[in-house]
Formats: structure tokens, C-alpha cells, sequence
């Protein structure tokens, strides 16, 4: 019930700000050091809540039209903030958008947005003016990704907040360019509200911020500034969607900046479709799947795995780590024991989605 009323109050707030927030002109921003970056500039203080307004931001509800007002003011604050560091991404044909989050043009964004490492990329400021830059790493299974402005100079940025200790219900808001950069709009801001927290099944935020086509690789930020997320996956009810937690690029930045990319994208990992059989100390099979690439590729339950792709294997564990390795559609060669005969087959891996 507290998530339905927040959405009722969300709804009714959007409308009484919308306007507004499409009218206000960028004004200059303070630089924001990320603190766990090695920077040496001074941080300026994100903006600061009173009381009331962390109640209402931390999961309550206002209570009027003192509090609305309370509220849009905060807003247009953190406007004038966001919407600076909010950028347009251009790498091939596709365009989406990105966070700069150091004053040397670091920028977050979604890996399928960044593609590949060592792509060319152009950046549309807020003010319509395109720098050039690169792609750096990817880190796929969680849609993270990293990008560099190349172009001499010193960029408004803010600062890589915390996901860790988000709350359903919270108060956030998402910036982006739907639909491409447009120079008469800008940038466009989503407030709303967090569905779904990280966890071990998930690890994704879910919000309710309204989200389409070009907002992928945007921020999503707590309601004092800071960076929480990156736009990721737009659901169909434009109203369930998810975002890659920033803890994610802090834990993987060394690797995302020296351009590695690694995993795969959700949906798109690899499968092989067999069961091991439990307690097994070999990687042996006790279950094959329907339809699956290990079916038409002849393996047969109780084969016991002896190399993928040229891999040792001594597990099961080791066996799907192997596959994990690979892309859907790769054509591998695996040696099986069937009884006292060995076989070599040779098959194509399929996708989670087939």
C-alpha cells in the first residue's frame, strides 16, 4: 500500500512541476569530487535536506501543498545540479545517454549503449556543444559501462552516491535524453520513487520513473545529488524499470578502465542444457534438456565431461564455468566419457532466450 500511494502522489507532483522543470535554462554548477576517486579538487557539499524533507524522500508521503512546494523547490534545485552532467551518447548509429562523474570526462552508461571497448564517441553537452571521446569497458551481466571524453578541459560532474543502503519507497530521479539529444527540449527529469532494492536474485534497482528508447545509460539519482544508478532495462509499462547499481562501477572500475568488457548481456548468456548430478565429484550429467544444444549436439545422460573446448574439466562447477567463457552460438568441441568409450562431439551453444 505505501508503494501504491507513492505512486498516486508521484503522478500528482509530476504534474504540478512538469512545466516548470522544461522551462528552467542551465545555470553553472559547482564541481563535485567523487570521494572514492583519487581527486584532488575540494568537493562541493551536495544539496542537503532538511528534516521534513528527508522524511518525505526516505519513503513517506507529503502531507499538502506546503510540502509539494517544499519539495518543487528542492527539485529545481537539484535541477539546475543534474542536469549539467547529464550528456547525449552517440556511438555508431545508436544514441542513448551517460553521467559524467569526474572533471576530467569520466562517463557511466549502460554497456549495451557503450557496445564495444574502443569505439569512437561523441558527447552532446547540455548546452548543445559535442566533445569526442571513447568507449572504455564493459561489464555485461550487470549493464555497466564506461566511457572517456578525450576532449581537452575541465566538465561539471557530480558525485557516485551509495546502493547499498537504499530503502523501498525512497524518492529518486532519473535524467536522460529520450529519443536522442534535442537541442529545444534538453535534458528531460523523471521523479519517482524505488520499487525494488539490490539483492542476490535481482541486483538491479527497480523504480517506477517514467523511461523510454534514448534514456539508456542515463543517471538515476538519490534526492541530494549523487549518482545511484544508471538507466538499464526499460520495462513495457514504462514504469517498472531497472538500473544498474553504482556500487557495481566501483567495484569493477579498475577493470572497466582499461577497457576489458567481460560477461553478457542479460539474456543473451550461453547454454549448454544439461543437469549435473548431484554429489558427483566429476562433471557428470544427469539430466539433458529438451531442444537443447547438448541434445542435438548427442550428449546423453550419464556422460562424464572430460574437456570443453579444450578445457580440462574435473567438475561440473568448472564445466559451467567454461561454458560462461563463451558466446551463445559458438561452435565447441567437447569430449565426453560414455561407459569405457570416449566421444568427441561437436555442437553449437545456444542462448537463455532460444
Amino acid at each position: 500500500m505505501r508503494i501504491s500511494a507513492a505512486r498516486r502522489w508521484t503522478v500528482r507532483l509530476a504534474t504540478l512541476l512538469t512545466a516548470t522543470w522544461l522551462l528552467l535554462a542551465p545555470l553553472t554548477l559547482p564541481s563535485i569530487s567523487p570521494a572514492w576517486a583519487a581527486d584532488t579538487a575540494t568537493p562541493a557539499a551536495p544539496i542537503s535536506l532538511d528534516e521534513n524533507l528527508k522524511r518525505i524522500f526516505s519513503g513517506g508521503a507529503p502531507s499538502g501543498v506546503t510540502d509539494l512546494r517544499a519539495m518543487q523547490t528542492h527539485v529545481q534545485k537539484l535541477t539546475d545540479l543534474l542536469q549539467k552532467c547529464t550528456v547525449g551518447v552517440a556511438i555508431r548509429q545508436a544514441q542513448g545517454s551517460g553521467v559524467i562523474i569526474s572533471k576530467d570526462g569520466y562517463v557511466l552508461t549502460a554497456a549495451h549503449v557503450a557496445q564495444q571497448p574502443n569505439l569512437p564517441v561523441e558527447f552532446t553537452l547540455s548546452d548543445g556543444r559535442t566533445v569526442n571521446g571513447k568507449t572504455l569497458g564493459q561489464n555485461r551481466t550487470m549493464d555497466a559501462g564506461l566511457l572517456k571524453i578525450d576532449d581537452a578541459g575541465e566538465y561539471p560532474f557530480v558525485e557516485m552516491g551509495s546502493s547499498d543502503a537504499l530503502k523501498e519507497g525512497q524518492w529518486c530521479l532519473a535524467t536522460g535524453h529520450p529519443g536522442g539529444y534535442q537541442s529545444d527540449r534538453g535534458v528531460v527529469l523523471r521523479l519517482g520513487r524505488v520499487l525494488l532494492t539490490p539483492n542476490t536474485d535481482s541486483k538491479a534497482i527497480t523504480t517506477d520513473c517514467t523511461l523510454v528508447g534514448g534514456d539508456s545509460g542515463g543517471p538515476l539519482f538519490d534526492m541530494e545529488g549523487h549518482v545511484i544508478g544508471i538507466n538499464s532495462r526499460i520495462a513495457g509499462a514504462l514504469a517498472a524499470n531497472m538500473h544498474v547499481p553504482v556500487s557495481t562501477f566501483k567495484e569493477t572500475w579498475e577493470r572497466l578502465n582499461k577497457s576489458e568488457a567481460w560477461g553478457h548481456f542479460p539474456g543473451s548468456e550461453p547454454v549448454l542444457g544439461v543437469r549435473g548430478e548431484e554429489g558427483s565429484t566429476e562433471a557428470k550429467v544427469a539430466h539433458v534438456f529438451p531442444k537443447s544444444p547438448a541434445e542435438s549436439g548427442g550428449v546423453k545422460v550419464g556422460d562424464i565431461v572430460l574437456k570443453f573446448d579444450g578445457q580440462e574439466i574435473k567438475s561440473f562447477k568448472q564445466l559451467k564455468d567454461a561454458v560462461f567463457l563463451h558466446d551463445a552460438n559458438d561452435t565447441i568441441t567437447m569430449t565426453v566419457k560414455r561407459g569405457e568409450d570416449t566421444h568427441e562431439l561437436k555442437f553449437k551453444l545456444g542462448k537463455q532466450r532460444d
